[in-house]
């Protein structure tokens, strides 16, 4: 076991609580940055590279058939086995908060499809979810169980905004648990089934969860409803014979007191918990070897590592499970300084190196951290450079590293997405153009087709426009699409309007009109 401070290159207040960690073969790679991604690097998706405790940030690329991923803040993630030989392993995002403070309920499939000695190429896959679709949350885990040749996805727990009928403008992002049950979702088809189990009586957050063949354990997790912490231990069992699927749930004894922990796999069968928070304002010092042996769970404390006073004196601390038994850990800077770091970053290795990627066991983990202020609005964005990985490497660099001034042709990834034709905001400028606006220009949800975001500035909209359209579900359309909505609109019946009767005073002789001088004379000799 060893703790090793990590350098950082600059930019280092993008990287704050809620992102997460991706390996493929061997490097690791970040996503759910501060902030929106900048036109310099669109896909806001980077690879860690570290030598002698040093981090760079050096930016990927997407395929041309990808969607766009946005900056996904406290997701679930996990990963799953690819069905192809050439993709080892694929990792499914679901749910996360964008910059915007928003909750998403989508499902993506992240891939890497090509590597050379310059870039990393992923491709990122939108899954189209049909059925008991679960709401959008964050904070949850979903894992992936396997049982009789087949696989299936488990999604469970998370936090939520309250329902949009009793959204007011003062509890706008007031904050709920989701609903206890278990949603089992078919990475192929898309199709979700929702389970209610009696054994699950709360929503749980910020919980720990692990994967193994057809079993998921549930640890710990946060009580939004009671803020308490449960000391509970669940055991998801899922069979999948041909026809429908099987779902119990078995509560165990010997759980742990925890919440927004980080989960590492040491081996094929030992895990290690560490950090988390006992209560709202108390951090757990101690880490915990989980040990699973013949569908069996076994949970111990271990040596507590020699934390630095820095760790041990913080307030709060975050992270997230950099692969081979390797937590990458975040404590904030001392504010004391007239110069300070946002944070200070640390690595906790508990195995020793030995270069072998592969796992022997298809186990997944949640490795959320818990927000230290759901409510603290994202600052604007900025570029940064950062990056961590758990290899050495030798020799010279592989990747170009990234800097602020290259200006790429986003056309090569086809990731950028621009409000309207006439858009002219700059998108390397996140400056709020509204008080309501929390960390970029304000935006608006167009409802033509499949809908699609707009600048409030682009469209003309006043801010106090904005607010009005924000609350219910009032329907929207841009500038573009304005004139196409009301062409389906039937217009509403109106009576022909009345026309005062005009006498028509003709001349002797046919066809003669009198002028407008002489009958303006005849009206006045009449009268």
């Amino acid at each position: 076991m060893s703790l090793q401070m990590v350098t950082i290159s600059n930019n280092i207040a993008l990287i704050q609580p809620g992102f997460s960690l991706m390996r493929f073969d061997g490097q690791v790679f970040f996503f759910g940055q501060k902030g929106w991604p900048k036109r310099a690097c669109p896909t806001g998706v980077f690879h860690f590279d570290i030598k002698h405790n040093h981090l760079k940030l050096k930016p990927v690329f997407f395929s041309k058939d990808s969607c766009y991923l946005p900056p996904l803040r406290y997701p679930a993630i996990c990963t799953f086995k690819g069905s192809f030989e050439s993709e080892k392993h694929q990792y499914i995002v679901h749910g996360g908060k964008t910059p915007n403070n928003e909750l998403s309920d989508k499902i993506y499939v992240i891939s890497a499809v090509c590597k050379n000695n310059k870039r990393v190429t992923f491709r990122c896959i939108e899954k189209d979810l049909v059925g008991d679709v679960p709401e959008a949350r964050y904070g949850h885990s979903i894992d992936v169980v396997y049982s009789r040749g087949k696989s299936m996805g488990v999604l469970f727990g998370g936090r939520s905004y309250i329902p949009s009928a009793q959204r007011t403008t003062e509890k706008w992002n007031s904050l709920v648990d989701c609903q206890p049950h278990v949603f089992l979702v078919d990475f192929e088809y898309g199709c979700c089934t929702s389970y209610i189990l009696p054994e699950l009586q709360d929503g749980l957050s910020f919980h720990v969860s692990i994967a193994r063949n057809d079993t998921i354990y549930i640890l710990g997790g946060h009580s939004l409803a009671n803020n308490i912490r449960p000391a509970n231990l669940y055991r998801i069992s899922v069979d999948l014979p041909l026809g429908s699927p099987a779902v119990s749930c078995t509560v165990l004894s010997g759980g742990i007191s925890v919440s927004s922990a980080i989960l590492t796999q040491t081996s094929n069968d030992e895990f290690v918990i560490v950090g988390g928070y006992q209560l709202e304002d108390k951090k757990r010092m101690v880490c915990n070897i989980v040990s699973l042996e013949d569908n069996k769970i076994e949970i111990r404390e271990m040596e507590t590592p020699d934390w630095t006073p820095d760790i041990k004196h913080s307030k709060i601390w975050f992270g997230s499970n950099m692969g081979n038994g390797t937590v990458f850990l975040g404590i904030p800077g001392d504010n004391k300084q007239a110069i300070s770091e946002a944070f200070y970053f640390y690595m906790l290795k508990f195995t020793e190196e030995d270069g072998n990627e592969d796992q022997k066991t298809f186990t997944n983990s949640q490795t959320s951290t818990e927000d230290p202020g759901d409510s603290t609005p994202f600052e604007d964005s900025e570029e940064f450079c950062f990056s961590a990985e758990a290899d050495s490497f030798d020799g010279d660099d592989e990747f170009d590293t990234y800097n602020e001034d290259d200006e790429e042709d986003e056309s090569e990834t086809g990731y950028w997405i621009t409000c309207c034709r006439t858009c002219d905001v700059d998108i390397n400028t996140w400056v709020p153009f509204y008080s309501t606006e929390l960390n970029k220009p304000a935006m608006i949800y167009c409802s033509h087709e499949d809908g699609h975001w707009v600048h409030a500035q682009c469209m003309d909209l006043a801010e106090r426009t904005l607010i009005q359209l924000s609350e219910g579900s009032n329907k929207y359309y841009c500038n573009e699409h304005v004139a196409i909505a009301r062409a389906l609109h039937t217009p509403k019946r109106s009576l022909p309007l009345k026309k005062p009767p005009l006498k028509s005073l003709r001349k002797k002789g046919p066809g003669k009109i009198l002028t407008p001088a002489k009958k303006s004379f005849l009206r006045r000799l009449f009268d």
